[in-house]
């Protein structure tokens, strides 16, 4: 199958989608994720042995299909989507491949969301995926990348929580990284975030360290940009208490149903959580 929607049967094989559409598509019926669908490997076989930089037809229209599905299950003409590059071997136990290849954010319409799939596709072979590939002695040739088209947060603010102490080790400790916005200035490096460290045994708040809290990412007509964010809010937590326990249970929760300390990215859009990808800390020994 070509191309297949989280709450599918099969949506949850890395081989066939990759380690990211993997990890959504077995979350996607306990957490609340956004929906979306991914596209096999078989999708970037095809294109990359076609030789061609466009997009196969038959390909695109299936794309095409997809998206319009996508648009009429979450009620939004044109659903604004995030596309995400899924390789076989990223967000595994071993390798994270965290921001090695491409994401594209607010993408909008059928043509745009092809766009940004064969961009995907192309990060598979930039400069710094193979560096880190030859780094991990990995072959880049027999590599494969799969893709995901998600429904996109338009998150207030945005978390990276890790459900061990990435940093110490510590695995009684859940640490959370905050910034208000979209993702990207968080996994980025683009702002200086705020770092909650809770205690996993009753969820009390251990530390609080305001970052800086500069820049934010933000959604434009055409996707995304870096803004300022107002000096009146660098000061304050970007999360309430309550948003900091909730993002520290999901956290718990996850660990315990995968068996492993987990990374996990997600955003909150007005009252809601969501989850937006769940990988292992591969800093940790598991």
């Amino acid at each position: 199958m070509n191309i297949v929607f989280f709450d599918e049967p099969g949506a949850d094989s890395s081989t066939l989608y990759g380690g990211k559409a993997a990890s959504l598509g077995k979350l996607a019926s306990s957490s609340r994720v956004p929906p979306g669908f991914s596209l096999s490997v078989h999708t970037y076989r095809q294109w990359a042995n076609s030789g061609a930089k466009e997009m196969p037809a038959d390909l695109s229209s299936e794309i095409r299909k997809a998206y319009l599905t996508l648009s009429q299950r979450s009620g939004v003409a044109d659903v604004p989507v995030a596309v995400r590059s899924s390789a076989v071997d990223e967000d595994g136990s071993g390798e994270s491949f965290a921001g090695l290849h491409d994401t594209f954010l607010n993408v909008v319409g059928e043509d745009a969301v092809t766009d940004a799939v064969i961009k995907c596709w192309q990060s598979l072979k930039n400069a710094h995926a193979l560096d880190y590939r030859a780094a991990k002695g990995l072959d880049a040739e027999s590599a494969l990348m799969g893709v995901v088209v998600q429904q996109l947060v338009f998150a207030d603010v945005s978390a990276v929580v890790f459900s061990a102490n990435p940093v110490s080790g510590d695995r009684t400790e859940v640490v959370i990284n905050a910034n208000y916005g979209l993702g990207e200035a968080v996994v980025s490096g683009l702002a200086t975030p705020d770092t909650i460290i809770v205690k996993k045994a009753d969820l009390s708040q251990q530390t609080l360290s305001i970052g800086a809290k500069e820049h934010m990412t933000v959604r434009t007509a055409t996707g995304t940009a870096d803004a300022n964010v107002p000096r009146v809010m660098r000061g304050e937590p970007a999360l309430t208490r309550e948003q900091v326990t909730e993002m520290a249970q999901l956290a718990i929760d996850l660990e315990a149903r995968n068996g492993w300390p987990v990374d996990v990215e997600c955003a909150i859009q007005g009252s809601q959580l969501f989850l937006l990808q769940c990988r292992p800390i591969t800093t940790l020994r598991q």
